[in-house]
């Protein structure tokens, strides 16, 4: 069998540094805000170039902290994407505010820049793009289009650590970025964690508030805030997968490519990369017309594969009500049809890409 993903492939490599790191944090006194968190700030806001790091609790708890932080809240509007993990869509409506979706764009399944300013209304108040599968947003065009109607942004980049353009770190675009360092990313915890990045002192200072339910120095509420911290524990693991994280992301690029040749001629819909950006493939995602036929055919053959997503958000129950009907985002819709993520993570040895790659030859010639 080759999955998907697999962890323990990766912390085998490094558990004696793990496990010191572990037991460190715990001699340290400090299980909770200490000083394996505040160095793991800094350590991480150094590494995608921001001004300030503000460690939570997870993913979603990061973009809730932080449209709080701008002050984004209930009667607001944030455009975003449906073809994202329902967590991206879940934090606008925990901070309050209401999602409007817009489509995608065709070649990147992307947020679609030129889809933007038609859901744009008196009540927006930000734009929320997601770096999807690792491969960077149009920024430009997004905060250009932000700026023209005094919009903020904030950076969905939880599966996109290391990726970039023209050399500046995904996250550093907009107001704020927010990481997710659930297991399976590119930079994962052993366990749920999340962070956020911001150039505005005024804004981290906002944000550590409202992780620690809105306390001052003296724990007085200034704010009404909420409980979303990162503990100890996962930043002195994180701390230590920090270090190792541009050799991983060298190790996906390395098997991308791998892909990409060998995948070629199969006729199926291969992830790009933008020119000028360096994509971080969280994920290497393929599209297929017949895709139930080639999951079925390579789980006989033992090779794991995922759909990221097999349901847009704005059609998921929890989400009808916000008035997104089916057929009003058809690039998403389709691209929820035929998507496959093949297996991917750092430890994948080249003979297992080439089986997976042989796999999928045989499958569609098969179909």
């Amino acid at each position: 069998m080759i999955p998907v993903f697999d962890y323990l492939r990766g912390y085998e490599q490094i558990r004696g540094e793990v496990e010191a790191a572990l037991r460190r944090a715990i001699g340290s006194g400090h299980l909770i805000l200490g000083p394996e968190g505040e160095a793991f700030e800094r350590e991480f806001a150094a590494y995608v170039g921001a001004g300030h790091a503000v460690a939570v609790g997870s993913g979603t708890g990061a973009i809730v902290i932080a449209l709080r932080a701008l002050g984004i809240g209930r009667g607001d509007e944030v455009i975003t994407v449906s073809h994202t993990a329902a967590a991206t869509v879940g934090a606008v409506r925990e901070a309050g505010a209401t999602p409007r979706m817009v489509d995608v764009d065709h070649d990147s399944l992307l947020i679609d820049p030129g889809r933007i300013e038609e859901r744009i209304g008196p009540r927006t108040r930000a734009i929320l793009p997601v770096h999807l599968y690792g491969r960077p947003a149009a920024m430009q065009a997004i905060s250009e289009i932000a700026a023209r109607h005094g919009l903020a942004v904030v950076e969905d980049c939880a599966q996109a650590h290391g990726a970039r353009i023209a050399g500046r770190h995904v996250g550093t675009f907009g107001a704020i970025g927010c990481f997710s360092f659930y297991p399976t990313k590119n930079l994962g915890a052993l366990g749920d964690g999340g962070l956020c990045v911001t150039g505005d002192a005024e804004l981290a200072e906002r944000m550590r508030q409202l992780r620690f339910h809105g306390f001052d120095a003296r724990r007085t509420a200034r704010i009404e805030g909420l409980n979303s911290r990162l503990d100890e524990l996962q930043a002195a693991v994180l701390r230590v997968k920090l270090r190792y994280l541009e050799t991983w992301l060298s190790a996906r690029r390395r098997i991308a490519r791998q892909y990409l040749e060998m995948l070629s001629d199969t006729g199926l819909c291969l992830p790009q990369s933008a020119q000028g950006t360096e994509h971080a493939w969280h994920l290497f995602v393929v599209r297929c017309g017949r895709r139930a036929r080639l999951i079925e055919r390579l789980t006989r053959s033992g090779i794991g594969c995922g759909i990221h997503y097999p349901v847009p958000v704005h059609l998921m129950p929890a989400y009808e009500h916000l008035g997104c009907a089916r057929g009003s985002l058809p690039v998403t819709e389709r691209a929820a049809e035929e998507v496959l993520s093949l297996p991917m993570f750092p430890e994948l040895a080249e003979d297992e890409v080439r089986s997976v790659c042989r796999a999928v030859v045989d499958a569609l010639r098969g179909a």
